[in-house]
C-alpha cells in the first residue's frame, strides 16, 4: 500500500489523550476543538487533512464539501452512521472506525440491561430511594432456562452470548452474513427472524442502522413474539420502532424493555423513558474508560499505519482506495469482482445480486473483507 500524507489532524470530540499524544509522536500535528457547531466546523476543517470523531459529531455532505483538503476521517467507535460515506467516498475521503474498541462494554451493558429487566433492579433502587419496601411489588424472573434471541451475530453479539450463557440461557440468533457453522461453535443455534421471534422469552439487537434494519421490531415482529418478551437495544436507535414499543409496553405484549440508545438523543418525546417497565441509559454502550482508551489508541494507531504504508485497517469504503492498494491488492480485488460475476451468473433467482460479500485471509492490506 502506498502511503499516504496526514499532517494535521483535527479532534473534534473529547477522545482519550493516547490519540492525540500517538499521533504527535509520529509527527502530526493535533488540535482539539470541541462542541463546534456545524459552521465552525466548516470553517475550521479546510486547513487539516484529517478528523477524528466519536458519535456526536455530524460528518455531514456539505462539511465534507466543503473539507478540500481532507483525506482521512476517524471515528473513535463502532459504526460511523454519524458520517456520510457516500460523500466521503464520492470525493475519495477514507472512513475509518475501530471496529473491536467498545465492543467489551458494549455487550457487558447489555447483559446488565437483561439481569436488570429479569430482576426490576432499577425499578427497585428508585423504590427504595423514595422510602418504600415494595417486595411484592418487583417480583422477578430467572434467566436460567430462558430463550435469548440476539439478532446480529458479529462481534458484540458474540460476546453477548457467551456470557448469558453462563447463566443457563438458551442463545438462538439470525445474522445474515455470520455462517451458521460459525455461530453454532458460540453455542448459537441460527435460524430466520420469523422463526426467532416466537421462541423468545428475551430479545437483544446488535446490528448496524440502515434502510434493512430500521423498525427490525414493529408492531408486525411484537405480534409473532410471546407475550411479554423483554427487548434490548445498546446498538443504535431505530432498530426498534420506539412508537410500536411503546404500544406493545402498554398491552404488555411486550414486558419490558432495556434502551441505551434513541432515534432523537437526548429523547424529547419521553414516554418511553417514563414508561415504569423501561429502564434507559444516556447512550453508555461505549462509556467505559477502557474502551474510550482502546478506541483512541486503535484510530491513533490505524491511521499512523496507513500513512507508514504498512497496513490499512477499518477502512469501511475501501473501493475508494484502489490507487494506493499495493499489486497484490488489485489481484485480490480483481479476484473479488471476478468471484461475484461468476455468482451473479450462477444465481436461479430472477432479483439479481446486489451485492457480494468475499472474505480474505492472510497479508494483504490489513483489510478483513472486500465488498462489491
Amino acid at each position: 500500500m502506498a502511503p499516504i500524507s496526514i499532517r494535521t489532524v483535527l479532534i473534534s470530540e473529547s477522545v482519550d489523550p493516547r490519540c492525540r499524544a500517538i499521533l504527535e509522536e509520529n509527527g502530526i500535528r493535533v488540535t482539539e476543538k470541541q462542541n463546534m457547531k456545524k459552521d465552525e466546523l466548516i470553517a475550521e476543517l479546510k486547513d487539516y487533512d484529517g478528523l477524528v470523531v466519536r458519535s456526536a459529531t455530524k460528518v455531514t455532505a456539505d462539511v465534507i464539501n466543503a473539507a478540500d483538503n481532507l483525506k482521512i476521517i476517524g471515528r473513535a467507535g463502532t459504526g460511523v452512521d454519524n458520517v456520510d460515506v457516500d460523500a466521503a467516498t464520492k470525493k475519495g475521503i477514507i472512513v475509518m472506525n475501530t471496529p473491536s474498541g467498545n465492543t467489551l462494554s458494549a455487550a457487558e451493558l447489555t447483559c446488565a440491561l437483561l439481569m436488570s429487566l429479569s430482576r426490576n433492579v432499577p425499578q427497585a433502587v428508585m423504590s427504595m430511594k423514595q422510602g418504600n419496601w415494595d417486595r411484592k411489588k418487583f417480583m422477578g424472573s430467572e434467566l436460567y432456562g430462558k430463550v435469548l434471541g440476539i439478532v446480529g451475530l458479529g462481534r458484540i453479539g458474540k460476546e453477548v452470548a457467551s456470557r448469558m450463557q453462563s447463566f443457563g440461557m438458551k442463545t438462538i440468533g439470525y445474522d445474515p452474513i455470520t455462517p451458521v457453522e460459525v455461530s453454532a461453535s458460540w453455542g448459537v443455534e441460527q435460524m430466520s427472524l420469523d422463526q426467532l421471534w416466537p421462541q423468545c422469552d428475551y430479545i437483544t439487537v446488535h446490528t448496524p442502522l440502515m434502510p434493512s434494519t430500521v423498525g427490525l421490531l414493529n408492531d408486525e415482529t411484537f405480534a409473532k413474539c410471546k407475550k411479554g418478551v423483554k427487548v434490548v437495544n445498546c446498538a443504535r436507535g431505530g432498530i426498534i420502532d420506539e412508537a410500536a414499543l411503546l404500544r406493545a409496553v402498554e398491552s404488555g405484549q411486550c414486558g419490558g424493555a432495556g434502551l441505551d440508545v434513541f432515534v432523537e438523543e437526548p429523547p424529547k418525546d419521553r414516554n418511553l423513558v417514563d414508561h415504569p417497565n423501561v429502564i434507559s441509559c444516556p447512550h453508555l454502550g461505549a462509556s467505559t474508560k477502557e474502551a474510550q482508551a482502546r478506541c483512541g489508541q486503535d484510530i491513533a494507531l490505524q491511521i499512523v499505519d496507513m500513512v507508514k504504508g504498512k497496513s490499512l485497517v477499518g477502512a469501511v469504503n475501501a473501493n475508494v482506495l484502489a490507487s494506493t492498494f499495493s499489486q497484490e491488492s488489485h489481484q485480490l480485488i480483481k479476484l473479488g469482482e471476478a468471484i461475484g460475476a461468476v455468482l451473479q451468473s450462477c444465481t436461479a433467482s430472477q432479483t439479481p445480486l446486489s451485492q457480494v460479500h468475499v472474505i480474505n485471509q492472510g497479508e494483504t492490506t490489513g483489510l478483513t473483507s472486500l465488498d462489491g
